[in-house]
C-alpha cells in the first residue's frame, strides 16, 4: 500500500460479510459503535483551531469536517436501519458526503454541537441494535449508488467500520504532527 492509500484508510478497507453474523461478533460491532462518540472527544479534546482545520491527509477533509461528518453520516445510517426495519427493502436516499461537508455550518458550528449530536446519536442507535433479534438483522434496504441490498449485519459491520475509520484519520494525524 503506498503511503496516500495508509492515510486514507488508517484501518484498512472495510470486509462485508457474506453470511449472518455470529452473536458475538455483531455484540463486538455494537460495542464500537456505543464507544465512539467518548473516543471522537478524548481524541480532539484540547486541538486548536488551527489544528482543527487541519486536513488529515494532502486533499483529505480537516479534522473539523470529520467531526461533523460522523454525526450526518450515522444519522442517515440509523435512519435506514429503522426505514429496513419497518418497510420490505426500501431504496435509501443517498446523499453527497463531499458537499455536506463544504456546507457553510460546518466551518460556523462548535465541534462540541456534533460531539453531543453523535453522543446522543449513538445512545439511541445502540439501545435499536441491542434490542434487534436475530430474523430482524436479516432485513435489507437496497442502495442505489451502491446498486445493491445490504443486510442490517452488513450495515452494522460497515459502519463500526466508518467510526473506526474516521477516528484512525484523527488520531493518526495527531501522531504524525506530535499533537
Amino acid at each position: 500500500m503506498d503511503a496516500s492509500s495508509d492515510l486514507r484508510y488508517p484501518i484498512g478497507q472495510p470486509t462485508l460479510p457474506t453470511e449472518p453474523l455470529e452473536a458475538g461478533a455483531r455484540t463486538a460491532h455494537i460495542a464500537h459503535i456505543a464507544l465512539l462518540p467518548d473516543q471522537v472527544r478524548a481524541a480532539v479534546t484540547g486541538l486548536s483551531a488551527a489544528q482543527l482545520d487541519t486536513p488529515y491527509r494532502p486533499g483529505g477533509w480537516t479534522v473539523r469536517q470529520v467531526i461533523h461528518h460522523l454525526p450526518d453520516s450515522h444519522l442517515n445510517s440509523y435512519t435506514r436501519f429503522r426505514l429496513a426495519l419497518t418497510e420490505e427493502n426500501p431504496t435509501v436516499r443517498p446523499y453527497d458526503e463531499h458537499a455536506w461537508a463544504e456546507l457553510p455550518d460546518i466551518a460556523a458550528t462548535p465541534p462540541a454541537v456534533s460531539l453531543a449530536m453523535l453522543e446522543s446519536l449513538h445512545i439511541r442507535w445502540t439501545i435499536l441494535l441491542r434490542n434487534l433479534s436475530t430474523e430482524q438483522w436479516q432485513r435489507t434496504f437496497y442502495h442505489p449508488g451502491s446498486q445493491r441490498d445490504f443486510t442490517l449485519d452488513q450495515a452494522l459491520v460497515m459502519y463500526s467500520w466508518h467510526g473506526r475509520h474516521h477516528l484512525g484519520h484523527i488520531t493518526e494525524l495527531r501522531k504524525r504532527q506530535g499533537w
